[in-house]
This record gives structure tokens, C-alpha cells and sequence, in this order.
């Protein structure tokens, strides 16, 4: 059988398209001692991904010129020679934009999956996967979210944003989320119960925006956007407030031009705390905030919004998509199963 990759065609200038994507085949790899053989089945576009495809160094490597793709995936199984995992066991973890992959004990974010019967598999790769867990800890173990906090969320139509939206009302907070679109802004206060949403494309000055939203302050904001959004969500922050820093995808398209930051005195005047974080670094507290996320899954207080690609040689259009703003919620890739292949 031939292994189908998405691979790097050439390193993108500014956002992403699918000509910077291209389709290769190669054997199918065989495992070793303490390795298995997995056949991917859904693919999570992370926005991290967009740091790997500039040739240069970041928390990972970089994806060198046709190399396969690197991402998240939920996978099943075929062979195993790692012990604790079997053929028909379905799993979690970083692989890459393929049909088959190896995997073993250091594959990052690797875990084992037991999905229930009564929701789907691709919430795990999302939803009840990455972007439910960064958000999940993100609010508790960065931001020591409590009821009565004002909550200020950007992306919040996007993966992880949707996910923090849901998770801080759930949690007894105002939730104000910053969006890109008054379409998205229907979205979070409409579906995702945020008291109030700020279109950043359309307001004449987001720090304003931020103060009408929130008169008594910002307590607690979870970042997915950096940039000028962080600028202006400094001037807005309570004192001993905590800034969550998840992601910067405000910059992710020209990281070699960063925003300049303005507003960082305000760390030192409001005494506050902005820290990062990588979820890998918190996979201890992933089965605690799995269980809590089945259970709002599970009662219908929790929704999870997906936008799904079918098909392998899709995944660079849908890649784009999402990195030029025009998706919302979790985007991922289905794979294009042959007859004889099931997902369970």
C-alpha cells in the first residue's frame, strides 16, 4: 500500500494557500520494537502549525521543504510492538498530514482514547481533544478563573476561543469575546452564551470597545491573538488581573514583522501576571478536565462547534481557510477511508 502525505511545498509569504501544499506517496512504514502502526483518521488544524512552515525554529522544529505536514491526529491502531496499546485501540496524538503513521512512547500529546458510543469521534479531535483541554486548563490553571470574574476571550469564535467561551459562563463569569465578523459575533452570544462580543474589524478603537464591554474591568483574558488585541486589552485589565497566553495568531502570518507592544507598563502599574503556556507541559491535569467536559457535552450545556474537510488532498485549502479567518470553530480533515477501513 502507498502512505498519501500533504507536504511542504514551498514556505508560504503571509497567509497560507493551498499552493504551498502538495501531495506525495511514499511505502508505508513499518514499526519497530516499541513502535505501532496507526491509520489516521481525523486531522486537527492547530494555528501553531503556521510557525513550522517558515523554516525556523519555534517551541518544535521546523517542517523542512517536502516534509509532511505535522499535527494532531485521532488514530486507530493497526499494529502494535508498544506495550499498553493493541491493534484496534484508538489513540491521540502528534503525527503528520498522512494516511498511516509510527508512533510510540515520545510521540507528544499521545494518549489513549475511549470514546463514547453517544458522541462523535471527531470531538477528539477537538472539542473533547487539544482545543477543549487547552481551554479547560488554560481558565483554571493560568487564569484561576472564579465565578464573578470578568472573563475577555480573543478568537472566541475560533477552536479554542469557543471552547473558553462556554467553559467561563458555565463557570459563573461575565464572558466578553473579540471576533472578526458580525456573523461571529451572533455566534458567540447567540450559541455560546457570551454576554457581550466586539467585532475588531469594525469598531473604531478595540480598547475603547473592550471598556463599554467590561465598565468594571478585565480580571481574566485568554489570549489566542497577541498583537495589537493584546495591546488594547492591557489598558483594560483590573489589578492582579492574569493574562493567558495560548497563542499569537495575530502575528503567525508574518513572523518576521512582529507587532510592537505599547501597553507593557501596564504589567508593572495593574501588578498583573501574563504567562504562556504549552498544553503538553499540563497533561496531568487533562483527565480531570476531560471527565468535566464529557459531563457539559453530555447534559447539553457545552457545545461544539466543528467544521470538518473531507478528504486527504484537502487539507491545504482547508488550511488556508482557516489561517485567512474565514472558518469558525474547530476545523479538521476526515479521512477518505477505503471500503474495507472503519473509524470504530
Amino acid at each position: 500500500m502507498q502512505n498519501r502525505q500533504i507536504v511542504l511545498k514551498a514556505h508560504p509569504q503571509g497567509a497560507p494557500t493551498p499552493d504551498d501544499f502538495g501531495l506525495s506517496t511514499c511505502e508505508v512504514p513499518t514499526p519497530g520494537e516499541g513502535q505501532m502502526l496507526v491509520r489516521n483518521l481525523f486531522f486537527s488544524l492547530e494555528a501553531a502549525i503556521r510557525g513550522w512552515l517558515d523554516g525556523k525554529a519555534n517551541y518544535f522544529e521546523p517542517i523542512p521543504l517536502g516534509g509532511a505536514i505535522r499535527g494532531p491526529s485521532v488514530a486507530k491502531v493497526l499494529t502494535s510492538h508498544l506495550p499498553g496499546f493493541e491493534a484496534g485501540d484508538l489513540i491521540f496524538g502528534l503525527h503528520h498530514w498522512e494516511d498511516y503513521s509510527l508512533s510510540d512512547a515520545n510521540t507528544i500529546l499521545l494518549s489513549k482514547l475511549t470514546p463514547e458510543a453517544d458522541i462523535p469521534l471527531s470531538y477528539y479531535a477537538g472539542g473533547l481533544g487539544g482545543s477543549g483541554h487547552t481551554a479547560y486548563v488554560g481558565l483554571h490553571e493560568i487564569g484561576k478563573i472564579q465565578a464573578g470574574d470578568t472573563v475577555l476571550i480573543s478568537a472566541a469564535a475560533g477552536a479554542t476561543g469557543s471552547m473558553a467561551t462556554q467553559i467561563a459562563k458555565l463557570r459563573g463569569c461575565k464572558v466578553v469575546g473579540i471576533v472578526g465578523g458580525d456573523n461571529k459575533c451572533q455566534l458567540v452570544t447567540k450559541t455560546l452564551g457570551a454576554d457581550a462580543a466586539i467585532n475588531y474589524k469594525t469598531c473604531e478603537n478595540l480598547t475603547d470597545a473592550i471598556h463599554e464591554a467590561c465598565p468594571e474591568g478585565v480580571d481574566v483574558y485568554f489570549d489566542n491573538v497577541g498583537g495589537k488585541t493584546l495591546d488594547a486589552a492591557l489598558n483594560c485589565m483590573n489589578t492582579f488581573g492574569r493574562i493567558i497566553g495560548c497563542g499569537m495568531i495575530g502575528d503567525y502570518n508574518d513572523q518576521d514583522n512582529p507587532t510592537p507592544l505599547f501597553n507593557m507598563w501596564k504589567l508593572v502599574e495593574k501588578e498583573l501576571t501574563l504567562r504562556g503556556f504549552l498544553l503538553y507541559t499540563y497533561m496531568d491535569k487533562v483527565p480531570a478536565a476531560s471527565t468535566q467536559l464529557h459531563h457539559w457535552v453530555r447534559s447539553g450545556e457545552l457545545t461544539v462547534l466543528e467544521n470538518i474537510t473531507e478528504g486527504l488532498d484537502n487539507a491545504g485549502l482547508a488550511y488556508s481557510e482557516m489561517m485567512r479567518g474565514a472558518t469558525v470553530g474547530k476545523n479538521l480533515v476526515a479521512m477518505d477511508l477505503r471500503d474495507d477501513e472503519s473509524i470504530s
